[in-house]
Formats: C-alpha cells, sequence, structure tokens
C-alpha cells in the first residue's frame, strides 16, 4: 500500500479484488467452496489461507485475524453488526497441499464481503473506485488493468515451475502471516519498536537519505491461533505500537502527514491525548464537518511552530492530516493541576467501558481514575459532567428514553397478549400534549401464575437513578417452594400515599381479587394508609398487612446502633411462642430500656410471628 498525503493507494504486484455475497449463516466449509468457485482455483492441488482484518477497539489500528472455524467466520461477519465496517476485507493466500506455509505459490486475493448483491468495487481504502480494478495472477505477473469479469486462473504449469524454481520461491515468499502484515502494515501503518536503537525518530527525515536508512526493528508477528478476540485490544495494545512510515519514527508520539483517523472526533481525541502526556495546551483555530486546524497555544508568546491541519477524505468519514509541523518547541514553566483539552468529552472517552460495567462509579473514583492515566486532577464538576456524557452515550439520553416509553409498552402488550398496562400522565396547557407521571405494568402469565402461589405479597420500592429520579415499585409473589414469583411493577414519581394506593389499586383491580391475602412491606406511611382505606381492598380480612423483619431490624439498627440488641429483635420476631418472645423482650429491656418502648410502640401482631394469629 502507498500513502499519500490525501489518499491511499495500491502501488506494486497488483491483486484481485472480487466482491462477494456471503450469508449470516455460512459455515467454514461453504465459504471455502464459494471461495474455490468464485476464483476457479483447483482444490486438489492447492490450499487456502484466511485472514480478515479485525479492527481494535481503540484507535484506528487493525489486527490480522485468521479464519479456522466455523466460530471465526461467525465472528468475522459479525463485524459488520458490531463495528462501523461495512465491508469485511477477507486476504486469501493460495498454498500449494504440499508445500510448506513460507513456500506459497500465489498472491493474497483481496474480497470484500458485502450485505447486498449490488456492489460496487472498490479501492483499497479509498471508497468507491471510478476506474477498473487492476488484477494479479496467481504467479504474480503484471497483466495491465484487467476487466470486472476477468477469470481468477491458475496455470497447470505452475507446478512444473514451481519444481524447479523451488528455491527463489522460498526467497521471494514468506509465510501467510508475514504477507498479511506487510499488507496491514503498509496500510495502517508500520509495527516497529519504540525502544529499537535503529528506530529513526526525527520529525522532519531527509528524503534523500530514505533509501539508506537502517532497518526497521519490528516485533513479532502475533501468535494465528487467537481462539477469542475479545480481549485482542489488550494483546496487541500492550507490545504493538502503531506507525505509519517507517521513515518518520516518531518514538516520542509525533503525528505524521497522512495519518488517517477514522472520524473526527477520533482525531480531537487524539490531539488531546498529545497534548496531555506532552504538558502542552492547542487552540482550535478553524473546525468544520470537513476541516480541523490546530495550533499552539503559545504560538504568538513564544514562536512556536506546533501546527496541525487535517481534513475529511471525499465521500467517507475518514480525516486525513495533510499538514503538520511538531514537535513543540515551548516550554511549559510549570505544570498546573488541571488541563485545559482534558475535557469533560474526553473523560467521558475514558470512563466508557467503566461505567458501562458499573453504573453506579462514583464522581470520587472517576477522578482518580484520571488522575492515574494522566497526572492530572480534574474538578469535581468535570469529572460529574464527564460522567453523565459517557451515560448518555452508553444508555442514551435521559428524556429520549423517556419519551421511548408508550412505544416500548404498546411492543410489550402487542408481544404479550394479556399483559396490562395502565397510564397515569399530567395535562398541562399544550394541545395533545401531556407530561408522563406514572405507568403500571404485570405480564399475564404473572396474573395466572399468582392465583396458585401462597397468598403472600411482598410490596417494596427502589430508587431510580438518573437525571428524572422517581421511583419503581415492586410486587412479588411467593411460590410453593417459598422462591419469589415477580408480579407487578410500576414507575412513579415517588413514594407517598398517592402513588401507593394507585399502584395497590391497580393490583386490586386488574392483577388479583384474591382475599385473605398476606401483604408484607416496611412501615412507609404510604403503604400503612393505603392498607387500612377500605375503597382500595386491602383492609381486612380481605387482607392483612404485616412488617417486614429486616426492615424492622434495619431502623432499629439505624436508631440504637447495637448489633446485640438488634440480634434480639430478630430473634423475638422469629420466635414461634409467647414465651420466647416475652424472653427476648425482656432482655432487651433490661439492656436498654428506651429500646423495648420503642418496640412496643408498634403492634406485635404485625411483626412478631408469634403473635400473628395464624
Amino acid at each position: 500500500m502507498l500513502r499519500t498525503k490525501t489518499d491511499v493507494t495500491y502501488e506494486g504486484r497488483k491483486a484481485v479484488i472480487a466482491p462477494m455475497d456471503i450469508p449470516v449463516e455460512c459455515t467454514f466449509d461453504e465459504l471455502i467452496d464459494m471461495i474455490y468457485s468464485r476464483t476457479s482455483i483447483d482444490k486438489r492441488r492447492f490450499k487456502l489461507l484466511l485472514n480478515c482484518k479485525y479492527p481494535l477497539r481503540s484507535g484506528n489500528r487493525f489486527q490480522p485475524f485468521p479464519i479456522l472455524d466455523d466460530s471465526s467466520v461467525r465472528r468475522m461477519l459479525n463485524m459488520v453488526n458490531t463495528t462501523s465496517i461495512e465491508e469485511i476485507e477477507l486476504f486469501i493466500e493460495v498454498v500449494r497441499v504440499n508445500a510448506q506455509l513460507n513456500q506459497s505459490v500465489g498472491g493474497h486475493a483481496d474480497l470484500f464481503v458485502c450485505n447486498n448483491y449490488n456492489v460496487a468495487q472498490y479501492e483499497y481504502g479509498c471508497g468507491p473506485s471510478c476506474g477498473a480494478v487492476p488484477e494479479i495472477g496467481p504467479n504474480g505477473d503484471d497483466e495491465g488493468l484487467a476487466d470486472e469479469e476477468a477469470d481468477y486462473e491458475v496455470d497447470e504449469d505452475v507446478d512444473d515451475e514451481c519444481n524447479e524454481d523451488a528455491n527463489v520461491e522460498v526467497e521471494e515468499h514468506v509465510s501467510s502471516f508475514q504477507n498479511f502484515n506487510q499488507l496491514l502494515e503498509n496500510e495502517q501503518g508500520i509495527y516497529v519498536s519504540a525502544q529499537a536503537p535503529s528506530c529513526d525518530v526525527s520529525n522532519h527525515p531527509d528524503d534523500e537519505t530514505l533509501d539508506d536508512s537502517p532497518p526497521v526493528n519490528y516485533h513479532m508477528p502475533p501468535t494465528p491461533h487467537f481462539e477469542h478476540v475479545e480481549n485482542l485490544d489488550n494483546a496487541v495494545a500492550s507490545c504493538w505500537t502503531p506507525w505509519v512510515r517507517h521513515t518518520t519514527g516518531y518514538s516520542s508520539g509525533e503525528f505524521v502527514i497522512g495519518q488517517v483517523f477514522n472520524s473526527k472526533s477520533d482525531l480531537q481525541n487524539a490531539a488531546k491525548i498529545y497534548s496531555i502526556k506532552a504538558h502542552q495546551e492547542f487552540i482550535v483555530v478553524a473546525s468544520s464537518k470537513k476541516l480541523l486546524v490546530l495550533r499552539c497555544k503559545k504560538a504568538e508568546e513564544c514562536h512556536c511552530p506546533w501546527k496541525l491541519h487535517a481534513m475529511v477524505v471525499k465521500d467517507t468519514s475518514l480525516f486525513v492530516i495533510n499538514k503538520y509541523t511538531g514537535p513543540h518547541t515551548c516550554v511549559n514553566p510549570c505544570l498546573n493541576r488541571d488541563h485545559h483539552q482534558l475535557d469533560a468529552n474526553l473523560v467521558a472517552t475514558h470512563m466508557k467501558a467503566l461505567l458501562k460495567a458499573q453504573f453506579t462509579l462514583t464522581t470520587a473514583a472517576i477522578q482518580a481514575s484520571v488522575m492515574e492515566k494522566w497526572g492530572y486532577q480534574i474538578s469535581y464538576k468535570k469529572a460529574l459532567d464527564g460522567k453523565h456524557k459517557a451515560i448518555r452515550q452508553v444508555f442514551g439520553d435521559f428524556s429520549q428514553s423517556y419519551t421511548e416509553l408508550p412505544r416500548l409498552f404498546l411492543a410489550i402488550e402487542q408481544s404479550n397478549p394479556g399483559c396490562v398496562v395502565v397510564w397515569k400522565t399530567c395535562e398541562i396547557n399544550m394541545l395533545n400534549t401531556e407530561v408522563f407521571q406514572r405507568v403500571f405494568w404485570s405480564f399475564k402469565p404473572s396474573i395466572e401464575g399468582f392465583e396458585h402461589c401462597r397468598p403472600i405479597m411482598s410490596v417494596d420500592g427502589t430508587h431510580l437513578y438518573g437525571k428524572y429520579k422517581g421511583k419503581l415499585l415492586i410486587a412479588m409473589g411467593c411460590d410453593g417452594n417459598n422462591q419469589l414469583f415477580p408480579l407487578a411493577f410500576a414507575i412513579t414519581e415517588g413514594e407517598n400515599t398517592d402513588s401507593w394506593g394507585w399502584f395497590l389499586a391497580c393490583i386490586r383491580n386488574r392483577v388479583s381479587q384474591r382475599t385473605g391475602i398476606c401483604v408484607i412491606s416496611d412501615r412507609h406511611p404510604g403503604i400503612m394508609a393505603a392498607m387500612s382505606d377500605p375503597h382500595l381492598g386491602w383492609a381486612a380480612p380481605s387482607a392483612y398487612h404485616r412488617i417486614c423483619m429486616r426492615h424492622l431490624a434495619s431502623n432499629f439498627m439505624t436508631r440504637f446502633k447495637d448489633k446485640i440488641l438488634k440480634n434480639l429483635v430478630c430473634r423475638a420476631a422469629l420466635a414461634t411462642t409467647k414465651r420466647k418472645f416475652n424472653k427476648h423482650m425482656s432482655t432487651i429491656g433490661r439492656i436498654n430500656s428506651e429500646a423495648l418502648e420503642w418496640l412496643e410502640a408498634i403492634p406485635s401482631q404485625l411483626w412478631a410471628l408469634s403473635h400473628d394469629g395464624g
């Protein structure tokens, strides 16, 4: 591959570029047969080695991924759904059946695996091609520009020629992974060791001495036995450093002309990280959908020449650096605790993966993570803003999520016949506009199954964390094996008398009319009022209210902060006889008379098993 200032083209021995449509359910054997059929290669004499170009999660880098079985085929085809890649680049090497891996007899064939049959030819990495696509024969001879429908044929005399020139072939051809790495290095950048003594670290190499430059020390190519590629980034990024050309070296992390980024945001993040690590700052001179120009913040004060100019590649979202002057020549006399380029957007990009795994990550933990990674102590407000942006990127916008609620529950009702959904909205002074307040739902299997459960129902509420807060109210049953049985749910503005009364009324009217149900809850005033309201249908003898022992013990511990007394309260609540209950209560009174008075203020039949009355 030859990278110019504004484009990426292929130079040298020509390759066959052929579009193919592969079904999602395609197996490895089916894929091999399709390629044999498409290229007219004799499968009795030649075997195929397949590698696809697999994108890494971080940066504009790629990793060769061998296609060895059905699992790796599925992984390759799934790239279209999990990444922004529209065409999968599959590299095929033709190897003689009896030859060793490093004795390949054909060049790579670059196939684009597409999603539809209306496929246009592409030049490698450059978008739609306006001209014919060059081809290469398996013997490597230049055949000029070929027609799109030219067949890929193998000369029957190749076997004899290869036997006569076997030694020449061994020198001219390398292993499949070396060939594949060569293509990737030419397009995405040379992978070299930053500590290599022969690495040219000058930012402006002399073009006249390029041919005489010392050889570049490469890392060994990665092992082809990648069974799982979930941790591919960690496996490669730790020891591989991306380079654009071996002649420009930048072991200090400098940008180079011709460097390509997937998007403008990727380029901006790279520039920010560069400035943070260099303890320098830049300002934006010009910024649009097609242009980004940056220069040093001290350009006028210290005459620093650092400047970066990048433009979008036509008909793509890629950004390429076409002008660059660096590194910085200015000196930062003192280091601030914070950095201007370390903004909330970069914090969001850094914390996105962590917040996806742990939504409740604290702002202080984000500050500590940024400090550990970049050495700057960002403000609490910046960390919180970055957290909110990362949450929106991972989980979506809060207001948009609430806007989608009607569509969500409509889909639930359509896909679950018999599902109960009850809405409550607030009217405002806008035509045909209502504001969401509450929603209740229960699934038909839960409604029917509750009739066969024990006559026990537990209700509780939990906080909703987000921009609009609110509460999630839950009702659970208990089956014959004492396992929890989900019954009904509601999203409300909070826990109060009105919301709890509305929730319990929905259960009584739309879910179950069973009588004699024991309702277990905490001592929230809203629940207590709703259970005693005769109009809601939960007063005795239709239902009986009992207090949850765990909530009672937690409230007791909050008030008196004594673990011994807390254990005695639990024993008193679980006592099956009044004699044992009175014994534990007497012990509590001897230790703390105020604790005894606090318990006696709560009717014993509401929380003590011995006074339940069956």
